[in-house]
């Protein structure tokens, strides 16, 4: 199987092409470097490169430049100047398979998940809630368990919230103490979410995984390009998204161990929201995730800006690496620059900290690992063009690629099937209707007996009101009484 491309090698003259073998295309990997210096041509060039070779690929399109993938690009003198020096000779301009996905289902099709496969742990950090509000939320989703309540979307949330309030005490004495004040901060934190437009990610049809892993009739692997200049304004909703999917690959894939290439390969730019204010148990979850994926035939390409911007534990598990130039104008920039250089394997023939300033837009050093899996020495590298438009589409285009995929019809219209709220609203509206039943009944017995009936409650009352017999008992009974008092109170003298 043909290596994947990444450049030319120009540490000395005699250097040749860089690659990255598919066989540890899954070995994770790191693309980094300050704004501007060719980072999303790179991670084009790599997700042409695996589509090329039958790999599917799944892209997050930050700025909106990406989905030139699916567009043939312009064979500009330029650019064939650059593939000669390179050394590609077939360079000619195309297209790759793509299909656009979006969670608010504008610039693709809709991406959908359930609340029940989302979670508790990651619904916490959408919501950014605390502690004991993730904690309520743990009772909520243990609640609708036990009740056989599905919850698909957020009407479902509110649903349950309303239930437990209703029930609080019982509820409180079962599963753990709940507060009306944590209920209220959920609440409000549903309705941050609403307006930010994350109740179209929740509901039906939901996302199968096995639409991500497509191959076209001409053996290419689909590209699958989410839209994501607009979720990118919500960190929390776009960061728990990509690792819901990248927990559900993780969760769902069976194992595979060491491939020819891999199954999936999943690139999650703009790498640094993952990690932002994320609480430790669900930094363990991603370094798990990220440990253990490898071998379900995943690979896990992180993009950033600063190589630290990914935890130590992590970027001890990306294997291949393509850092672009970093700018060391601040302290910042300077320990970044020291952190780079001192994650790579040392080429005698370049010094990798001065490098790392010195690099023009194209040029990047790249490591990726070899035969046995041994990291090559770093290597200052001119970055291979891709074969696709570098730039934007238009919205003709955009539509005549939505037009020609093949899961338009499946997750375009919603499907909305009973779940915890409407199960609880006809709950409710039942209540009503079994109150009034005993009243119903008892005014039904009012009519029975007839004549009978009628001379029966005047002798012996009803349960609203006495009967002859009983007002004539009570009246003899004071009579008697009364009698008696004057018969003792008469025969006392007084003295």
């Amino acid at each position: 199987m043909d290596p994947i491309l990444v450049g030319k090698a120009i540490t000395t003259p005699d250097s040749g092409q860089v690659h990255l073998l598919p066989k540890y295309g899954n070995r994770h990997g790191l693309v980094a470097g300050a704004t501007g210096t060719g980072k999303t041509v790179t991670l084009m060039t790599l997700a042409e490169g695996f589509s090329r070779i039958g790999v599917p690929v799944f892209l997050a399109d930050v700025k909106g430049d990406v989905a030139g993938l699916a567009m043939p690009g312009e064979a500009s003198e330029r650019l064939l100047q650059r593939a000669a020096q390179i050394g590609i000779d077939d360079w000619t301009p195309e297209g790759s398979p793509v299909v656009f996905w979006d969670l608010y289902g504008k610039l693709g099709h809709p991406v959908r998940t359930t609340v029940s496969e989302m979670g508790p742990v990651l619904l916490s950090r959408i919501l950014e809630l605390n502690d004991t509000q993730g904690g309520v939320l743990d009772i909520l989703f243990k609640l609708a368990d036990d009740r056989g309540l599905l919850l698909l979307d957020l009407a479902d949330l509110r649903a349950l919230l309303n239930l437990i309030v209703e029930e609080r005490k019982d509820i409180s004495t079962s599963y753990g103490l709940v507060s009306t004040q944590s209920v209220g901060a959920i609440q409000r934190a549903l309705l941050r979410l609403e307006q930010e437009g994350g109740n179209h990610f929740f509901g039906e049809p939901a996302l199968e995984l096995h639409d991500l892993m497509r191959t076209h009739v001409n053996g290419r692997g689909v590209i699958g390009l989410l839209a994501a200049d607009q979720l990118i304004l919500k960190p929390r909703l776009y960061s728990s998204f990509l690792l819901w999917l990248l927990s559900e690959l993780f969760e769902t894939l069976p194992e595979v161990g060491d491939l020819d290439k891999p199954k999936l390969v999943f690139i999650f730019d703009e790498a640094h929201l993952l990690f932002n204010d994320a609480p430790p148990a669900l930094r363990q979850r991603i370094e798990q995730v990220v440990r253990i994926i490898r071998s379900k035939g995943v690979g896990v390409y992180f993009c950033s800006q600063y190589p630290d911007d990914v935890p130590t534990e992590i970027l001890g598990q990306l294997g291949n690496r393509v850092q672009h130039a970093l700018r060391a104008f601040t302290p910042r920039d300077q320990k970044a620059v020291r952190t780079a250089a001192e994650t790579f394997v040392a080429n005698p023939r370049l010094r990798v900290a001065e490098a790392l300033s010195a690099l023009g837009t194209g040029e990047a050093l790249v490591s990726t690992l070899q035969d046995k899996g041994i990291p090559m020495p770093v290597e200052h590298t001119l970055v291979s063009p891709p074969r696709c438009r570098m730039g934007a589409i238009t919205e003709a285009e955009r539509a005549q690629v939505r037009a020609g995929s093949p899961v338009g019809g499946k997750y375009d219209t919603a499907v909305n099937r009973d779940s915890a709220a409407e199960m609880l609203a006809r709950r409710t509206e039942e209540m009503p209707a079994q109150k009034q039943a005993p009243a119903a009944k008892s005014g039904d017995d009012a009519n029975e007996g007839g004549m009978a009936g009628v001379i029966s409650r005047w002798l012996l009352g009803t349960n609203k009101r006495q009967g002859v017999l009983e007002a004539a008992g009570k009246q003899a009974a004071r009579t008697v009484t009364s009698r008696i008092i004057r018969n003792v109170l008469g025969g006392m003298k007084i003295k």
